[in-house]
């Protein structure tokens, strides 16, 4: 049996490394696909947030060069006017300070007042931070800016966050060459446009302004680039060309043709159209709250820079509460942006689950102008794929019955082995008790033979064992063939109606000279019971095997006592074989019906016996369709109940 338990566990071993490795392959290939889930939305996320940025600068890539004066140009039936820009008002994006332009001269204006001079007091305070902004980035200019090359064509450049390598995506996408990428989320060119010269004279406003003001009184030059006075401005008007007057139309004033003179003497005696250069956008940082996003342009050899101030923590709340708070994701991740810049304090907004771990781990830059910023997202779990419930339903069930299987295999083995052991057993032990009345019949007989019974009286009593020794070995070889019978279904029943009375009636009788041999008193009842269909010798044989066990574990009690009842009960007749003796162990009780079973104690082995008994008293009410149990009763001793068909 110890060889049996060893082979076994090996063969368990055999089949559970394998099936072990098979789940482990198939829940690391779900985890894989559950993370790549998770990386692709993510991703999904953050090209949203770029999404939102790239339309934010394409809007502003489409705007004139002159929206970023108070007053830009206008064309209303073929005649040039001017109209208030659309970028006066103050910006409604709750990241944006506001607009702003950076003359050659290091001075600013901004689209939101018409005269910088004279700022409105609701306006004070935007454009004062504007200002802040324009004198910080001039201090700028030459240790960030001169060092910050413009792109002039397109560059394929490598991917901001390489992807980590996935099992899942090669499954669906060959490994191919990546289609180039720029690095800017608008246009990476320059381009050149072409303006009127109103357009110019927007632009450069605020810097005549400051020119006119800050000219010695009495200069006389008019170089492209010297300031004149207004004396000397109102003495030229009377020399402009019939082209100025059809510029302004006939109605136009001193005041409009002295601009224009201004307006000449910065930019030189050129056409009326003009050539303006734009330099894709770029950011600087201002400091850790505020960016200055701007773009380059360049007209007759002087540099303007017009953009945008965002306030970094807004903008990154914008794109959180507009992208990710109210999303699902964000129950169980958590977000955060950084602004950074070389040498500079880090800035982070934090977003989502409180909780969330960095098991899984998605960054990204974004790209230029905004490659100030960087988000990343991170989680300690990703939400389980629909596939894993049944899966380990699957592997639960498979476990079980694995399981189920093997114990099953085992119990039956051990069911064998052991039944082995009881063949043997009863073999040693049928031949022991053959033995013992065929030497008492030849003692016995030789006796006679030899006359030691001198008497009558002991020669009918030699005579008397001889005859119960020969009984004895009858009945055993008996038992042996019946069960031989039984075992092949070579036994056939003899079915016949019988009434219960005239079955324990004879038992009674056969059994009577063995009962008051050994003390023992009979009592049957079997009241209401009427006659059903049986095998009355199976049934007598039967109630005589059970009698004989109770005599032989019983005849050491105080009490001996023997009841056969017989009742009727829900369509069956219940026969009942009641004695007084020791009883059985609870857990023996169900097993001392099996062939060959013997209880093992110091009783059975005192007592003898083949074990093969009660196996034919159950294979017998079998056969005949009934069922047999055993109980101890309360009082003591044992109760066989055997139910029939009525």
């Amino acid at each position: 049996m110890k060889k049996l338990r060893l082979l076994i566990l090996l063969f368990c071993l055999t089949i559970a490394l394998p099936l072990v490795f098979v789940i482990y392959q198939t829940y690391s290939g779900l985890h894989q696909e559950e993370v790549g889930q998770m990386r692709f939305f993510g991703e999904e996320l953050f090209d949203q947030f770029e999404y939102e940025l790239a339309r934010l600068i394409q809007q502003e890539e489409a705007r004139s060069v002159d929206e970023y004066a108070y007053f830009m140009a206008g064309d209303t039936g073929g005649e040039q006017s001017s109209v208030i820009s659309p970028l006066a008002t103050q910006p409604t994006a709750p990241y944006l300070l506001g607009y702003l332009q950076n003359n050659p001269d290091g001075s600013f204006q901004t689209p939101l007042v018409a005269d910088m001079g004279a700022v409105p007091v609701a306006l004070r305070k935007r454009v004062g931070e504007l200002r802040e902004v324009n004198a910080l980035f001039n201090s700028m200019k030459l240790d960030t800016l001169t060092k910050t090359p413009i792109p002039q064509k397109e560059e394929s450049v490598k991917e901001l966050q390489a992807p980590p390598k996935s099992k899942l995506a090669e499954r669906y996408l060959t490994k191919r060459k990546k289609a180039s990428k720029t690095d800017y989320l608008g246009s990476s060119r320059n381009r050149v446009e072409e303006i009127s010269r109103q357009q110019v004279y927007n632009i450069s406003q605020e810097q005549q302004k400051i020119a006119v003001q800050s000219s010695p009184a009495g200069r006389t030059s008019r170089s492209a680039s010297s300031s004149l006075s207004e004396s000397e401005v109102l003495a030229d008007v009377q020399e402009e060309d019939k082209g100025l007057a059809e510029f302004y139309g006939s109605s136009g004033t001193s005041e409009d043709r002295a601009d224009d003179i201004l307006r000449r003497s910065v930019f030189g005696e050129q056409a009326d159209r003009f050539q303006v250069e734009v330099a894709p956008f770029q950011s600087v940082k201002i400091d850790d709250a505020r960016v200055f996003v701007f773009r380059r342009i360049y007209i007759n050899n002087q540099m303007y820079r017009q953009g945008f101030v965002i306030l970094v923590e807004p903008l990154m709340q914008y794109l959180a509460d507009r992208y990710f708070t109210n999303q699902p994701i964000a129950a169980f991740s958590v977000l955060e942006l950084t602004s950074s810049g070389s040498g500079e304090r880090k800035a982070h907004y934090l977003t989502g689950s409180v909780s969330a771990g960095s098991a899984i781990n998605i960054e990204q830059a974004f790209r230029k102008p905004f490659d100030f910023l960087s988000v990343s997202l991170k989680a300690d779990r990703v939400p389980a794929s629909p596939v894993r419930g049944p899966l380990n339903i699957a592997v639960i069930l498979l476990a079980l019955f694995m399981l189920t299987g093997l114990y099953v295999l085992y119990r039956n083995v051990q069911s064998i082995v052991k039944l082995s052991e009881r063949r043997s057993q009863f073999v040693s032990t049928v031949t022991h008790e053959l033995k013992t009345p065929l030497t008492n019949i030849r003692m016995y007989v030789e006796m006679l033979e030899q006359g030691v019974a001198m008497t009558p009286d002991k020669e009918q009593e030699y005579l008397g064992v001889l005859a119960s020794e020969t009984t004895r070995l009858s009945g055993l070889i008996n038992n042996v063939l019946e069960l031989s019978r039984l075992e092949k279904k070579n036994r056939p029943l003899t079915i016949t109606q019988c009434d219960i009375k005239e079955v324990f009636s004879e038992v009674e009788t056969i059994m009577q000279a063995k009962l008051n041999q050994e003390g023992f008193s009979l009592e049957h009842t079997a009241s209401g019971v009427e006659s059903f269909a049986l095998d009355r010798e199976v049934l007598v044989q039967v109630l005589m095997n059970l009698m004989e066990n109770s005599i032989k574990f019983g005849r050491n009690m105080a009490t001996k006592k023997i009841r056969l009842e017989a009742e009727q009960r829900d369509g069956e007749v219940e026969i009942r074989v009641v004695d007084t003796g020791p009883g059985v162990a609870k857990a023996e009780l169900k097993k001392i019906f099996d062939d060959f079973y013997r209880v093992d104690n110091s009783m059975t082995r005192a007592t003898g016996g083949t074990g093969i008994g009660l196996a034919l008293v159950k294979k017998f009410i079998n056969g005949m369709g009934g069922t047999v149990s055993a109980r101890n009763n309360a009082d003591g001793g044992l109760t066989i109940v055997l139910k029939l068909p009525s």
